[in-house]
């Protein structure tokens, strides 16, 4: 289990097969997934199979973000090609309700532009949030992120950030 990320309040890490149930269950909260694409419950056992098995190829992949005392489960976050513009590199992130407004999405977005800065040769990290999504808008813009104009995936407007390799 390779680790991505630790301090001292989080640790983001691969995923243990046996934690297949953890990762779907966590998208059963309304609120959690307002503003993500709705998947069918088969839909996120296979994004879950899919992250598994990414593990083995690298640098790619979505993790697990876990409370570095008690090993609770925060969240996940993804770092992958960025598939509308080639040669940038995308993040996406999940908190659980809980851990909203603490700071914690900040050092996620953070923690995930330096493991892409340092595991690829792209000069450019991109994000996208629904246009409603303020909080994850905020998280980004406090990592550094600069918002550009909308970008449309999948027929839906979002808000598209990017941050450059200093």
């Amino acid at each position: 289990m390779a680790i991505i990320y630790q301090s001292n309040r989080m640790l983001i890490r691969e995923f243990l097969p046996s934690e297949s149930s953890l990762f779907c269950s966590f998208f059963d909260d309304e609120q959690v997934t307002q503003y993500l694409p709705q998947l069918l419950p088969n839909e996120y056992k296979n994004l879950f199979d899919v992250a598994i098995k990414d593990y083995q190829l690298g640098p790619f992949g979505r993790w697990g973000i876990f409370d570095a005392e008690n090993h609770d489960f925060m969240g996940n976050c993804l770092f992958r090609p960025f598939i509308e513009i080639p040669g940038q590199m995308e993040i996406g992130y999940s908190l659980g309700r809980s851990y909203w407004g603490k700071g914690i999405g900040t050092e996620v977005a953070k923690a995930l532009v330096c493991y892409g800065f340092a595991n690829t040769n792209s000069n450019e990290i991109v994000a996208l949030t629904d246009v409603r999504n303020i909080g994850s808008q905020k998280v980004l813009k406090n990592s550094g992120f600069k918002q550009l104009e909308n970008i449309v995936r999948k027929g839906i407007a979002l808000n598209y950030f990017l941050i450059q390799r200093s």
